[in-house]
């Protein structure tokens, strides 16, 4: 077992010399020994809790992380930190609540890491912001670190399919327009999610899961396993051991995530139809390494990137189903094989990509993944636009959409309710544009999702006969021809704030643009008579966010990053 010299690491200021007995004595109080508060101290993070069943599988998760440190040579810490569970939080106010929880995920990480000095850090997380915001603290304060994902839930049976759910908000849209009855929605609310886990299909969670693994914060394979299979815990155990390797090497978070590995965890992104939240959360880990890696840089890896993967919401199987087949290795395998993956990148297995992938052979017989030769389609699952409409960019997923351009009059909503409303008592017309405004980082406050209201149209049978713009985001479930992170925002006076009813809008998935027909005079001409509409919030979190958010295409950020840090916590 390798012996650290703690006098090299940040755990030396609450456990070395007389002056800290004090805080050696916590320490026994907790049963520890001399020589446990000897070692490193390793911060075990889960985002456990019962807000939904994402998260309450990690407590388990955590033991067996705490089990490999111990072996090699370390002394666990656990804590735990909040979530907001986007199911659950969907189609009310309490969606305001899911981007800022990233925010609060991350620094509450760092705080808790920076006030008792711990020296590594292996983060556990289930639900879709929760990903992103373990990632960004892991970069933000360059511990060795390792990142592991709770797992995915187990696709629910009804009527002899699987399903997920989605198929029950998209069920709502079918109940309100006659399509299904109240015994039926009830049945399949029943049967939907039947066990722990993030939600199955190639929604946030399960997109930012196989980002963690393409960007090298995790170990291969570690995404794939669904949450109630005890198999987890032997990925969990091995994360454990990796942080102390990571630690005995040197080998920290800022030496893996690197352009190259953000353009990694982009290319799978976009192979595997991914969420656009990765076009929000991507920036954001870019921001904590002080790299520039904006919506626009991503939106070029998804334009290059062939789609393979034939997950849900767009195609037909679940998280499941693509680790039965191969898991994220061999898609990477794949992809590695095309050029479309950067081999060179350092991984938290102290083995670059090339080197993690080089036993892999591509499975044929499977049908969940594609290989890059035989592509589902040429470009990625999502694609970036940009134009008068959205000057700093926007962006819409694509995989499983029959037709990617759309022309049609704008039908405008200064929030979600009005336009779930409107929706739900089906006061639009095939043709429209549906746009939801003043639901971005600074109007919302917070960015909101708007899964309830595209499901919702979604089940009524008119997903590709309107589209919807917003300033605003989707689910990683959301399907139909959606265009969300438009900005500037209408709070800030973007354009999508001067458009009126009936507007002509012209949006092309195959060009990458989203105009008004309206000319720079008349934009010019609105915008003099523009007002900044006052915020439903004067006091609290929700205000304190929206005076610090950044805009959407850098990440919609709330702190400046690497790039004006004045210390490194790591060189503490």
């Amino acid at each position: 077992m390798v012996k650290f010299n703690k006098k090299k690491l940040p755990s030396r200021h609450t456990s070395l010399g007389a002056d800290r007995a004090p805080h050696r004595s916590f320490y026994y109080a907790m049963g520890e020994t001399e020589k446990d508060v000897a070692k490193p101290f390793v911060g075990v993070v889960s985002t456990w809790n019962e807000a939904a069943p994402c998260n309450i599988a990690l407590m388990r998760q955590a033991q067996s992380v705490k089990k490999g440190i111990r072996a090699n040579g370390g002394t666990p810490r656990e804590f735990c930190t909040i979530t907001v569970t986007d199911g659950i939080a969907m189609g009310h106010e309490g969606m305001k609540s899911s981007l800022i929880s990233r925010e609060v995920i991350a620094d509450s990480a760092e705080l808790t890491v920076r006030g008792h000095c711990y020296d590594a850090l292996v983060g556990i997380a289930g639900c879709d912001k929760s990903l992103p915001g373990l990632m960004m603290s892991m970069v933000r304060l360059n511990v060795p670190s390792v990142f592991i994902y709770g797992g995915s839930i187990l696709p629910g049976r009804y009527k002899g399919k699987d399903v997920t759910v989605v198929d029950v908000f998209e069920a709502v849209g079918k109940h309100s327009s006659g399509q299904m009855s109240a015994a039926e929605l009830r049945k399949l609310e029943l049967v939907a999610c039947p066990s722990a886990g993030a939600c199955g299909g190639q929604f946030t969670a399960n997109t930012m899961a196989c980002v963690s693994e393409a960007i090298g914060l995790a170990l291969p394979y570690s995404a794939g396993t669904p949450a109630p299979y005890e198999e987890r815990d032997k990925y969990a155990k091995a994360s454990g051991t990796m942080v102390m390797n990571l630690l005995k090497k040197g080998i920290k978070p800022r030496d893996i995530v690197t352009k190259k590995a953000l353009e990694n965890a982009a290319t799978i992104v976009a192979a595997t139809g991914g969420s656009t939240n990765a076009g929000l959360h991507l920036p954001a880990i870019a921001n904590e390494a002080g790299i520039k890696f904006d919506l626009i840089d991503v939106a070029k890896i998804f334009k290059r990137t062939p789609y393979l993967a034939d997950l849900k919401p767009g195609g037909k199987y679940v998280a499941k189903d693509m680790w039965l087949a191969g898991g994220v290795p061999m898609l990477l395998k794949t992809l590695y094989e095309g050029g479309f993956i950067h081999g060179d990148c350092m991984t938290v297995t102290g083995k670059t990509m090339k080197e993690n992938l080089k036993n892999i052979k591509f499975n044929p017989k499977q049908k969940v993944m594609r290989s890059y030769k035989d592509p589902i389609s040429p470009t990625g699952g999502v694609v970036g636009l940009k134009g008068n409409l959205a000057p700093e960019g926007a962006i819409v997923k694509v995989a499983g959409l029959k037709k990617l351009q759309f022309i049609g009059k704008a039908r405008c909503f200064d929030n979600e309710e009005s336009a779930m409303k409107a929706v739900q008592s089906k006061k639009y017309n095939d043709g429209d544009i549906i746009i939801i405004r003043y639901e971005g980082p600074v109007g919302g406050p917070g960015m909101r999702e708007m899964l309830s209201t595209t499901g919702a149209i979604y089940g009524q049978g008119k997903g590709e006969k309107v589209a919807l713009i917003t300033d605003g985001r989707f689910s990683g479930a959301t399907r139909g021809f959606c265009v969300g992170h438009v900005g500037p925002e209408a709070a800030l006076g973007g354009p999508i704030g001067l458009l009126r009813n009936g507007d002509i809008i012209d949006i092309d998935a195959k060009k990458g643009t989203i105009n008004v027909r309206l000319s720079k005079k008349e934009l010019a001409i609105r915008k003099r008579k523009w007002r900044a509409r006052k915020s439903d919030f004067g006091s609290g979190t929700l205000w304190k966010y929206a005076q610090t958010v950044g805009p959407a295409y850098l990440g919609a950020p709330t702190h400046p990053g690497k790039k004006k840090e004045v210390k490194d916590y790591s060189e503490i």
